[in-house]
């Protein structure tokens, strides 16, 4: 996946998946999935996609600090 936001550009192809967490069973209108990428620079986004009825039912892209990935991860573990 390769995207815009604000003029950044997000590119999984050239980034590692750090963790990837699922909420949900396949399917379930209210499940979604949030995946954590670093990329070589030390930059961290988390992607967020879901069902209809979930928090992202739509694609979200968030640029996250260090110091904040890492919060993320410890509430994910």
């Amino acid at each position: 996946m390769k995207k815009t936001v604000r003029g950044k550009v997000y590119d999984t192809e050239e980034m590692v998946v750090v963790k990837k967490v699922a909420h949900g069973e396949f399917g379930d209108p209210a499940g979604y999935e949030e995946t954590l990428y670093v990329a070589e620079n030390g930059s961290y986004f988390l992607y967020n996609y879901g069902g209809e009825a979930s928090p992202y039912p739509t694609e979200k892209l968030t640029s996250l600090s260090k110091a904040k990935a890492a919060a993320w991860e410890k509430e994910n573990a």
